[in-house]
């Protein structure tokens, strides 16, 4: 074998990712959120950049080198109108007022945009609740402080952190000190709030009922898996009464709350969903547009459009702002062939789930990331970043765009039906059955085979799972 040095000549085929490629292929992922954080960061970057204002009038009116046109011209009359201003003569009419700075805007006037719905909530968190509980209690000095460590340290379901020595020792003060303050708050709103696990929880909510006595309090203390696993009868042959007597006392114990401080707001902060897409219903046909509030608007600066040709001396400035000139217009591009991309993907959803926005959920049909390719003509990877994140608003809903794309099974008829269909029909079964002689598995495959879905136990156990729906024998009711 001959191991050394030697060049070469090579002819070969390979795909070569310029960095304008990449970003295209990024804008295409992004979310909207996304692509709003990108625009700012790239706006910062590149001083040709800038947002446009977009109104229906603008639009109307003709191209984006029209819009680009229009502005630059009024940017020269804001300049030339600046130029013979009397900046003295205006300060003085502005009433400032010394250090008070105002607004210019006169008394009373309102914001066009300005309304209620733009104003943000202020939601009361459990700790927020619970303060406002503890500042009227009767309670000493010592336990005060005490109360105080116990109220910050609870997680956001009411629970203790922290157990009472770990209290104690963090507080300097004697387990017993931190035992009457958790008294204390055991009576605050919400019941069953300070519990150490859930059988304290529930146990403080029996016993403001004063509900926690007898056989009530044995269950709660060494049957809750019981419960859960609804071994009823087990739990009346131990108790020695009747199973109705127990299904009675676990409805009580299912009607109380397990986390007490869900009620309130949190902590962390909400994510709102912003749809991509709207389709709605015109006549009898769909119609898909694109969200233009989730879109950014973006123009090339008039100004350093007049620049550019102006710098006929300054070749290293000629260079820079062609440079940037030709990144912001690529931007722009690639934002405006993300927003058709996503159409025309969302075009042909729309037109293969025709079934699902006329008659619903359970009519929701196989659609996989090849058909929307073939219908579109482009691959299944550019369909896979174009639907990664995105959502459609529709007369049913807002869902994400992977809601419409599933695997499922085919019926009698060899149509493909969607898992998604399926579990609305084992949803249904389950909605309409007898609680006293609830469907088995089996059963159910029977009911879905009569209406057509070839399906084994095995895929209906996993459905419902997925579900979150209990086997039969912990939905029985006695």
């Amino acid at each position: 074998m001959k191991l050394g040095y030697e060049l070469t000549i090579e002819q070969s085929q390979k795909l070569v990712m310029t960095p304008e490629l990449i970003q295209a292929i990024q804008i295409l992922q992004f979310t909207s959120q996304d692509l709003e954080y990108y625009v700012q960061e790239q706006v910062l970057a590149n001083p040709v950049l800038e947002h446009r204002e977009s109104h229906d009038s603008d639009e109307s009116k003709g191209s984006s080198e029209e819009s680009f046109e229009q502005d630059g011209s009024e940017f020269a009359e804001a300049q030339a109108a600046d130029a013979g201003l009397d900046w003295k003569e205006y300060i003085r009419n502005t009433n400032y007022g010394g250090t008070n700075y105002k607004c210019g805007r006169e008394k009373g006037s309102v914001e066009k945009d300005s309304n209620f719905e733009r104003t943000v909530v202020n939601e009361v968190t459990l700790p927020e609740h619970l303060m406002f509980q503890y500042q009227f209690a009767a309670m000493t000095k010592g336990c005060r402080r005490v109360g105080k460590y116990i109220i910050e340290s609870l997680d956001e379901n009411g629970y203790m952190t922290s157990s009472v020595p770990e209290i104690a020792r963090a507080t300097g003060v004697s387990e017993a000190k931190v035992d009457e303050a958790l008294d204390i708050i055991h009576g605050f709103d919400p019941a069953g709030v300070g519990a150490k696990d859930l059988k304290e929880c529930l146990a403080i909510q029996l016993k403001a009922r004063n509900q926690f006595t007898g056989n009530v309090e044995k269950i709660v203390n060494d049957h809750l898996e019981d419960i859960a696993a609804n071994r009823l009868s087990v739990i009346a042959k131990e108790l020695g009464i009747s199973v109705k007597r127990v299904q009675t006392i676990t409805d009580l114990i299912k009607g109380l709350e397990p986390k007490p401080g869900r009620q309130f707001a949190s902590e962390q902060k909400t994510r709102y969903i912003i749809p991509d897409v709207l389709v709605e219903k015109v006549d009898d046909e769909y119609v898909v547009t694109i969200n233009e509030s989730s879109v950014p608007h973006l123009m090339v600066s008039p100004y350093y459009k007049g620049l550019l040709k102006e710098t006929d001396t300054d070749r290293k400035l000629a260079d820079y702002l062609s440079d940037r000139v030709n990144a912001a217009n690529w931007l722009i591009k690639s934002i405006e062939q993300r927003k058709q991309t996503i159409f025309n993907v969302v075009t042909a959803v729309v037109k293969y789930q025709r079934d699902f926005f006329d008659k619903g959920s359970k009519y929701l049909k196989v659609l996989t990331l090849k058909d929307v390719a073939e219908e579109v003509g482009i691959h299944e990877s550019t369909v896979s970043r174009s639907i990664s994140g995105k959502y459609i608003q529709c007369p049913r809903g807002v869902f994400e765009i992977k809601h419409f794309f599933s695997a499922g099974v085919s019926n009698q008829e060899g149509e493909g039906i969607s898992s998604n269909s399926i579990k609305e029909f084992i949803k249904e079964l389950v909605e309409n059955e007898k609680p006293e002689k609830p469907l088995s598995d089996q059963k159910m495959v029977e009911l879905l085979q009569e209406s057509g879905f070839n399906i084994s136990r095995r895929t209906v156990a996993k459905y419902r799972d997925e579900l979150g729906i209990l086997s039969s024998s912990k939905r029985k009711r006695y």
